[in-house]
Parts: C-alpha cells; sequence; structure tokens
C-alpha cells in the first residue's frame, strides 16, 4: 500500500464517521421530539450539554492522539461511539439518553483531531493545503448526504422501536466497521515508507502573501479560532431547533431531509471552492464578510415564514460557515508542527460554539417564555459579540508595532 492510498483510507473514516454522528446527533432531536415531548428550549440544552463537555474533550483527546499515536486515538474512538451510541437503543429514559449524549461528547473527539492530523501528516506546505481540501469536502458531502436521507430513513422507521435502528443501530454498526477498518489500516500503516522531510517544502508559510499583511499567520489564527466557535453557535442552535422550525412550516423529517439540507450543500460547494482558489489565506476582508452574512443568513432561516425565503438562506448560510471553518481548521494544521494538539484546540474551539449558542438560546427560551423568538434575538446578539471581537482582534493587531 502505498503512502497516498493510506490516505484514501483515512478520508474513508472520515466518510463513515460523518455518516454515524450525523445520524445520531442531527436526528436524536427528532427522536426527544417525538419520543419525550421535547421542544426547542429541551433540545438547546440537550445540544448546550453536548458543547460543554465537547470544550475539554477536544483538547484532552487531541494531546492524547498526539502522545498516545493516531490510530490508538481512533481505535479508542470508535470503540467508544459504538459502545456509547448503541447504549441509547437499550436506554428509554431521559436521564439515561442524557447520560449517552455525556459518554459520546467524550469519545468522539477521540477520532476527529487524530483524523485531521493523519490526512496532513508528513505532507509539504502545499501537501497540506491540498490534504485539507480533501478532507473537508470528503465530511461535508457526507454530512450534506446524511442529512438528506436522515430525514427520509428516520420516517421510514417512525415506530418508536425501530426508530431506535435509523438513531442508534445503523450509527453504532459504522462505528464497529471503522474500528475494525482502522486495525487494518494501522497495520498497513508500518509497511509504508514516510516521506523524507528533507524533499518536504520547509517555508515558514504556504505562500508569500503571508509576509505581506501587517498580521502575522499567527494572528490570523487567533481571528480563525475566535470567528469559527460562532458559526458553530448558529449552525448547533439550528440543529437543535430543526424540529420546532419543521412544525412551523408543516414539514414531515423527510421534507426536512430536502429542504434543510441546502445550506449542507453550500457549506460542500464552499469547502470546493476554497480548496481550489487560495486567494482568501491570509486576508481578513474574507473572515469579516463571512461572518457579517452568517449573521443575516442565521436571522433569515429561523424568522422566515416563507420555505423558499428558508431555503435560499440556507445558500448562504453554508457559504459563511463553510468559509469560517476551512479558515480555522487550514491555519490550525498550517501553522506549528503539533497538527494532533492543534486540531484539538480547533475542535475545543467548535465545542465552545456548540456550548454556547444553544445555552444562550435555552436561557432565553428560559426566562423570556412569552417573548417570541427570544432564542434567536438572544443567539443573534451573541453573535453580534463575536463579530465586534473578531474587529477588535484585527484592529488591536495592526496596531502592534512590528507586525
Amino acid at each position: 500500500m502505498s503512502h497516498r492510498q493510506l490516505k484514501i483510507g483515512y478520508f474513508g473514516l472520515t466518510a463513515l464517521n460523518t455518516l454515524a454522528t450525523s445520524y445520531f446527533l442531527n436526528y436524536l432531536f427528532f427522536y426527544l421530539r417525538d419520543r419525550f415531548g421535547f421542544g426547542n428550549r429541551e433540545n438547546l440544552w440537550v445540544s448546550a450539554l453536548h458543547g460543554f463537555i465537547y470544550i475539554f474533550s477536544a483538547w484532552q483527546c487531541g494531546r492524547f492522539a498526539q502522545k498516545r499515536g493516531f490510530h490508538t486515538s481512533l481505535k479508542a474512538g470508535f470503540a467508544g461511539l459504538a459502545l456509547w451510541i448503541g447504549a441509547g437503543a437499550l436506554l428509554d429514559s431521559v436521564p439515561g439518553l442524557l447520560l449517552v449524549v455525556a459518554g459520546y461528547s467524550v469519545v468522539l473527539l477521540f477520532t476527529w483531531p487524530a483524523l485531521e492530523a493523519l490526512v496532513s501528516e508528513g505532507e509539504s506546505r502545499d501537501g497540506v493545503q491540498h490534504m485539507v481540501g480533501i478532507y473537508n469536502c470528503t465530511w461535508a458531502a457526507a454530512a450534506a448526504f446524511a442529512y438528506f436521507t436522515g430525514g427520509m430513513l428516520y420516517e421510514y422507521c417512525a415506530h418508536e422501536y425501530s426508530a431506535r435502528i435509523a438513531v442508534f443501530w445503523i450509527p453504532a454498526l459504522l462505528c464497529l466497521l471503522q474500528l475494525g477498518a482502522v486495525f487494518w489500516l494501522e497495520k498497513r500503516a508500518r509497511t509504508v515508507a514516510k516521506p523524507q522531510r528533507s524533499a518536504m517544502a520547509t517555508a515558514p508559510h504556504p505562500e508569500p502573501v503571508a509576509l505581506q499583511q501587517p498580521v502575522s499567520p499567527a494572528g490570523f489564527l487567533r481571528m480563525a479560532w475566535l470567528s469559527n466557535p460562532f458559526a458553530f453557535v448558529a449552525i448547533n442552535t439550528l440543529w437543535a431547533v430543526m424540529p420546532g422550525l419543521a412544525v412551523k412550516l408543516g414539514l414531515s423529517p423527510a421534507q426536512v431531509g430536502l429542504f434543510c439540507s441546502v445550506w449542507l450543500f453550500g457549506r460542500l460547494a464552499s469547502f470546493a471552492i476554497l480548496w481550489k482558489w487560495n486567494g482568501w489565506h491570509y486576508r481578513f476582508r474574507w473572515l469579516l464578510g463571512a461572518f457579517v452574512l452568517l449573521i443575516g443568513s442565521f436571522l433569515a432561516i429561523l424568522l422566515a415564514k416563507l420555505l423558499w425565503v428558508v431555503v435560499v438562506a440556507q445558500v448562504f448560510f453554508g457559504l459563511a460557515t463553510g468559509m469560517l471553518y476551512y479558515a480555522s481548521l487550514f491555519y490550525s494544521m498550517d501553522v506549528g508542527e503539533t497538527q494532533a494538539e492543534h486540531g484539538g484546540l480547533h475542535e475545543a474551539a467548535i465545542g465552545l460554539g456548540i456550548f454556547a449558542g444553544p445555552a444562550v438560546g435555552a436561557v432565553s427560551l428560559q426566562f423570556l417564555p412569552h417573548v417570541p423568538n427570544a432564542g434567536v434575538y438572544g443567539v443573534s446578539a451573541l453573535l453580534m459579540c463575536g463579530l465586534a471581537g473578531l474587529v477588535a482582534l484585527r484592529v488591536t493587531a495592526r496596531q502592534r508595532p512590528g507586525a
């Protein structure tokens, strides 16, 4: 097996992991609605719980992968995911499912930092850009496919017990498949010679434009790490309230998969464009424009009463979230040598957004239950604070002597 063939295997794991986790977590909110009568407030609290644990797990699991080995981390992650998600099918209580979400949020982070590092390991600077592009397009395509088909699968398994097949058993089996694949790939990896360092590019930046900016590459990394969590503030608020949005628009789960997966395909298109075009590297205006577009499209999706407006707004939402995510991951992999640890910090920043958005939305609905769209306005205010923080970082960096 060649070095490139090994990378194809890691991309396959990326796709399967996205399918498994998307089927489980995204449609768990529908399961909680239908089985236990959860509304937007309750689902937002569940999402906030997931995000809170995600923050600390990501950082520590990224360090674990860097110290103990990427394959060891993947084996621990996939085995844990199979056990925790499978346990969800056997537990028929709210406390039990909350425990499953907590356990899932820990073991999940043994997988993503390790996968992010494996796809860029042993690559030149140009190779990192290429591999990160393939990685992003791979998981984004799998996520779009999962949400597009997950609604039909959930609706087909609409009975209480058969719905567990769609939400729990299928994802758990996919995780077991990945576990077996890791053992096979690890064995093959021992026979693959790693590229020689002397043959790799050693330039400190992927392109000369990085040295022409008033902000250092590390400064762009900080701005990207600030921006990306706010993309997930919006994304995970949207995931959690999707069952409620479906009721408002009169959509069945299958129709949600059809009409509310548009932004996922928009994000995939964004990744493909950003992969092949590097004009956005180390340019602040792209981060700023994406952040502004994120806020406007988020409000349009959740406040619109017409389905066509929701669909059009999703296109822009996908483009904005794609830009912010791609910037964070690219700079995380490009600045420094400890890819898994930087990947863990990238994921920890994501966890902060996963927690903050749903938490603010849930608190708003908890204390202002009679205010229409209180959760939407609360999360939007949080997004505006993020935009102000991004601008402040840029202004501060510009004034820094010798930047």
